[in-house]
């Protein structure tokens, strides 16, 4: 199964890279600012899929994915109690993220807005990436779970 997280992994790091998701960024790209976006797909990921798998294998999914950020955090260089304390960060980061994806269909326009811009510094009247998640929504609900297991894709939506 490792593989299969290594391969959804992957493709949730491709898809982050995209150079558009950072055009309407205020300031210049960081690795927190790619790992945020990368947050974002993952819990649109989760929304998506956690119907369609079981508890246990999302969890696992959960754990590994956290891992491999944690050995990312790792390689920047930063010491063991940095690490725990960016860790617990980013995990509060991505269950505020959850929050707001578990209801994003029954989310204003306006509130779609102010979400993205409370973690990304862009401007508030940027709608790009309402539109780009949108979109990345419809694509997941297209795709089978395995279908991101197999390998590295080309993603196009």
């Amino acid at each position: 199964m490792n593989k299969n997280f290594l391969n959804i992994y992957n493709n949730l790091v491709k898809l982050t890279r995209n150079k558009l998701l950072y055009i309407n960024k205020i300031s210049n790209e960081s690795f927190s600012d790619r790992l945020i976006i990368f947050l974002f797909h993952f819990a649109f990921f989760l929304k998506v899929y956690k119907n369609k798998s079981n508890k246990e294998e999302f969890q696992k999914l959960y754990d590994y994915i956290f891992y491999q950020i944690e050995l990312s955090i790792r390689e920047i260089g930063y010491g063991d109690s940095t690490v725990n304390k960016k860790m617990k960060e980013y995990v509060n980061l991505l269950y505020k993220i959850i929050d707001k994806v578990e209801l994003w269909e029954k989310l204003k326009f306006n509130e779609k807005i102010v979400f993205f811009s409370n973690f990304l510094d862009v401007t508030h009247e940027n709608t790009f990436y309402i539109e780009y998640f949108n979109k990345y929504t419809i694509y997941l609900r297209k795709k089978s779970f395995n279908y991101f297991t197999k390998e590295v894709i080309s993603h196009k939506f």
